[in-house]
């Protein structure tokens, strides 16, 4: 029998095959960024019974070794993606909370040089593009004002 592609990345990661690892990696695709009830709905379809504890193990897991990323945008729950060989960004509906993946604005990671780096050896850029999606843009009477803004970023100073 041949082994499943999700099997052998877990064996590249150094990791044990197990059922719930693998139901949870075969749910996650590309270019999508369920939230974990999300994934552990789907996982118990194939399997018929896993916590959602487990499922969190799993993704915690999965990320650790660089399987899966971790995305948890300011006021919504966290979400998860597979695509993880490069340094890109997101697009978040402030209204909807879907999620798209934006390559690179100036090509390879880190993607942007901060002004000052204070002695830090910058390898990625996390840059998180805020704004309505092309469904809830058509919506009549969307209530764009201040307050569907995610909290601020704390600037902290040297």
């Amino acid at each position: 029998m041949m082994e499943s592609r999700y099997a052998q990345r877990l064996r590249k990661a150094g990791l044990r095959v197990t059922a719930p690892r693998l139901a949870v990696l075969a749910v996650l695709r590309p270019g999508t960024h369920p939230k974990v009830e999300e994934i552990a709905t789907a996982a118990r379809r194939r399997l018929g019974s896993l916590s959602t504890q487990a499922v969190y193990d799993v993704l915690r897991m999965l990320d650790e070794a660089g399987l899966v990323r971790h995305l948890e945008p300011a006021g919504h729950p966290a979400r998860y993606e597979v695509r993880v060989a490069d340094n890109h960004h997101h697009l978040i509906c402030r209204a909807c909370g879907s999620i798209v993946d934006v390559d690179c604005a100036l090509g390879a990671a880190p993607c942007l040089e901060p002004a000052a780096d204070a002695g830090y050896l910058v390898d990625e850029a996390d840059v998180t593009y805020w704004g309505w999606c092309p469904s809830c843009r058509r919506e009549p009477d969307r209530d764009r004002t201040a307050a569907t803004l995610p909290p601020p970023a704390t600037e902290v100073l040297p």
